[in-house]
């Protein structure tokens, strides 16, 4: 199966340098509001970092006290109670920054995702059209979650395990230079090596999770299409085809988890084989009374724990990396140019806009095929209070006019006016809500009927409601369900038949009350009984607007004020029905003797 571009197609991996860490850390904008807490949080985790590294030394202390070599006048009574109001000290410190981290990274990461949500509906349409689903929702659960992780615990031990060495080193170097010098022999080729390990697990990683949004991409596309994939038993192909992604994935995943392994074994090694070599060469410093065994025993304690923070650094470091892809991935979407700004839109006041409509001298191609030329200079006008239809063949430009007029991309040549002014100088969002559009296939909500009634007007009251679902014709079948407007109407409205959807539809459009109507293909898939309902509808709410009609039933257009029929993107005849059935050789006429004359 052909696969579409990707919105990260052509972006290329990320590099650990200034330009790049300057552009992750500017996902802390949303931690901004909270940065006292933060702050707070960074010096506990100080404060506890620097109290944990008290209990070598007490440790050290209790033994040479116990042999009575203590320089100190403690007795282990004394060290016993310092130890406890230690232990008590760091637990409060360890709940309080724990909690605090929590907070920041939860409130924080809510904001994020409300902004990348905000991001993505405020986005053109020609941007989903040129990306997958699985992976915009790969965006908002997976990559957001990496970044949580990383708000709310890898950053915070990274901090620590630095604090941690950083002290460590410092106590090792004024206690016992010589067996530091021997410990810091290792540290600087354990730092470079997991440079190397960082950036070739964070590649597999990645590729890890690139797999992965492969994958949800398939089951959203099966989820969505399920009757498709089971009229033409096709289960066994999408088993395979996901099968087939997984495989891939754990493929990736298992070198992913190869190269963690080995550089857990290096670090073990070297670690434990310099820890021996120290342990080794500080027996022989106690042994010619150099140091006592408390120094030895603090020694030791201090360089498993820096061992231990090096090791962690490691880990922490590969999944900060981890995060930065994540950054990226996200800052991508937030920084892309919204074509509306999210506000609460009034409701439409058809007083401010008559509907006067004017196409000029229109040349588009979609921008996903732009060796395709749509439409071809096409002119025409509708009239305040009009009706007219879009007739042709598929392909023939029709859809892609009312797309035009919705705004849904940007002209290559041409001018759209309404009411005389280009449709491009009014705020999109207070444009849009004067025009209603009921489609050919109708996809609803998967909440109440009421809820999706409303999505037409939010505030409108009950009575209203009602009043246009009677107006519908859809206040019958309304009422026979026993949760009337509460029905769940199913995910997409499955619960729901074609005709009860295209009502629904209808009293929705009713309830926005547009200057400007757009109807596409409103009936062309329904029964017959179905369509009478529909159209008698469809006859109330055309009333004193603008409307255009996307028609392939000709009987559903033949009181319009004005046709016109295009074909390979032109408008190739206009007139009415009366005038266009007179043109013997015209396209009108032909797909009018198809549809009406007898078989």
């Amino acid at each position: 199966m052909s696969r579409r571009r990707r919105i990260d197609d052509d972006t290329p991996n990320p590099k650990m340098n200034r330009e790049t860490l300057k552009q992750a850390l500017g996902i802390f904008q949303f931690v901004r509001p909270y940065w006292w807490r933060l702050v707070l949080g960074l010096v506990l985790l100080f404060l506890a970092s620097l109290v944990f590294m008290v209990f070598p030394y007490l440790s050290g202390m209790m033994v040479d006290v116990a042999q009575g070599n203590s320089e100190w006048d403690f007795s282990l009574g004394d060290i016993g109670l310092v130890l406890l109001g230690i232990l008590i000290l760091q637990g409060v410190f360890s709940y309080a920054r724990v909690m605090i981290f929590a907070y920041v990274s939860e409130k924080a990461t809510a904001d994020l995702r409300k902004a990348l949500y905000d991001k993505l509906v405020s986005l053109p349409i020609v941007f989903f059209e040129k990306s997958r689903v699985g992976e915009l929702v790969s965006r908002l659960t997976a990559d957001v979650e990496r970044l949580y992780n990383a708000f709310s615990y890898t950053l915070a031990e990274f901090l620590r395990q630095i604090i941690v060495l950083v002290s460590g080193i410092i106590f090792l170097a004024l206690t016992t230079p010589r067996l530091a010098l021997i410990m810091l022999g290792t540290f600087p080729v354990v730092v470079i090596l997991a440079m190397v390990f960082g950036r070739i697990i964070r590649k597999l990683s990645k590729a890890r999770q690139e797999e992965l949004a492969n994958s949800n991409t398939i089951v959203s596309e099966t989820m969505a299409t399920v009757q498709t994939v089971k009229a033409f038993t096709n289960e066994w192909f999408e088993s395979v085809r996901y099968a087939g992604n997984i495989d891939k994935m754990v493929k990736i995943a298992l070198k992913y988890a190869r190269g963690r392994a080995l550089f857990a074994v290096f670090i073990i090694v070297v670690l434990f084989g310099a820890l021996f070599f120290i342990i080794w060469e500080g027996a022989n410093l106690l042994q010619a009374g150099k140091i006592t065994a408390g120094d030895l025993i603090a020694f030791v304690s201090y360089t498993a724990i820096i061992g231990g923070a090096i090791a962690g650094l490691g880990n922490f470091y590969t999944e900060l990396l981890g995060a930065v892809g994540a950054t990226e991935r996200v800052r991508e979407i937030l920084d892309r140019e919204s074509e509306l700004a999210i506000k609460p839109v009034q409701p439409a006041d058809r007083s401010t806009m008559r509907g006067d409509i004017r196409y000029s001298d229109i040349h588009f191609r979609y921008p996903t095929r732009e060796d395709v030329e749509v439409l071809k200079g096409v002119s025409f006008e509708v009239k305040a209070g009009q009706k007219v239809a879009l007739v042709g063949p598929s392909g023939a430009g029709k859809s892609t006019i009312v797309q035009l007029l919705l705004r849904y991309y940007e002209l290559e040549e041409g001018l759209i006016e309404v009411d005389g002014q280009s449709v491009t100088d009014y705020d999109i969002s207070e444009y849009r809500s004067h025009i209603a559009v009921v489609p050919q296939e109708v996809i609803l909500f998967g909440g109440t009927i009421r809820e999706n009634i409303l999505y037409g007007r939010p505030d409108a009251t009950e009575e209203e409601i009602e009043e246009a679902a009677k107006q519908a014709n859809a206040w019958d079948f309304i009422i026979s369900f026993p949760d009337r407007l509460d029905t769940i109407v199913g995910e997409r409205g499955v619960k729901l038949s074609g005709g009860q959807r295209q009502r629904i539809a209808i009293a929705r459009a009713i309830l926005k009350n547009p200057s400007i109507l757009i109807l596409d293909e409103a009936t062309s898939s329904l029964d017959a009984e179905s369509e009478k309902l529909v159209q008698e509808a469809l006859n109330k709410l055309l009333e004193g607007r603008t409307s255009i009609i996307i028609a392939h039933r000709l009987a559903t257009i033949r009181d319009v004020d004005q046709i016109y029929v295009l074909d390979e993107g032109r408008i190739v005849e206009k007139g009415t029905h009366d005038e266009l059935s007179l043109l013997e050789n015209g396209i009108y006429n032909s797909l009018a003797r198809l549809q009406f004359e007898p078989v």
